[in-house]
């Protein structure tokens, strides 16, 4: 008769119960290789990290709201500048005035870079592409900002969360109307207005009046 080995005892580790899985872990294994999976996964992400301070007041909802659109910006920009073109650096001040200000300077700063890749396009069509490359990004961080906060149930009637990034939106959009305006009157050579010509000039080596 063969002499058969008795098996190993099993080990605690293989008795050892898994352990329980959090909701972002579910997420990870849930999102798929499609555009579609690694948006959920990232506004899992974003929303685990939310969660960690308080949403009840607009301050902390401008945060929010800066960093996912910083990184819906940086999506847009990252076929053409690599990933992360800009820096997701938090400031202090999440006022609407101060997140729409960071938005419009870290994003309209990446113009040099952008119209390098296009050298020969004509410059006023380069900036007007990228304005609309950059406002699209923005336009989805901000979506995924009022869902995660739709979610929170902080954006009810007389919100000054509601207000807040409303007013950041609109803040946002003018800062981009208003770079692209001066953007394009500098390419077209657009000067102060100088005085008329027929104003009266002083004659040459008079003195100036006492």
């Amino acid at each position: 008769m063969l002499n058969v080995p008795p098996l190993p005892a099993p080990t605690s580790a293989d008795t050892a119960v898994p352990a329980k899985s959090t909701p972002l872990d579910e997420a990870q294994k849930t999102a798929t290789a499609s555009s579609q999976g690694q948006q959920n996964l990232r506004n899992a992400q974003i929303l685990e990290a939310s969660l960690q301070v308080s949403l009840q007041t607009g301050n902390d909802s401008l945060a929010l709201l800066y960093r996912t659109a910083v990184d819906a910006i940086n999506q847009e920009l990252a076929p053409e500048l690599g990933p992360d073109a800009i820096q997701n650096a938090m400031g202090q001040d999440h006022s609407a005035q101060a997140t729409a200000g960071r938005i419009v300077g870290l994003s309209t700063a990446m113009f040099d870079a952008y119209a390098a890749r296009y050298p020969d396009k004509e410059l006023a069509e380069v900036a007007q592409d990228f304005v609309e490359l950059i406002r699209g990004g923005f336009e989805q961080g901000y979506q995924e900002a009022e869902d995660i906060l739709n979610s929170l149930g902080v954006l009810g009637a007389d919100s000054p969360v509601a207000a807040g990034i409303a007013q950041t939106y609109e803040l946002v959009h003018k800062g981009y109307d208003d770079w692209l305006q001066a953007k394009l009157g500098a390419l077209r050579g657009d000067a102060a207005p100088s005085a008329p010509a027929d104003a009266p000039s002083a004659a040459p080596g008079s003195a100036a009046a006492p």
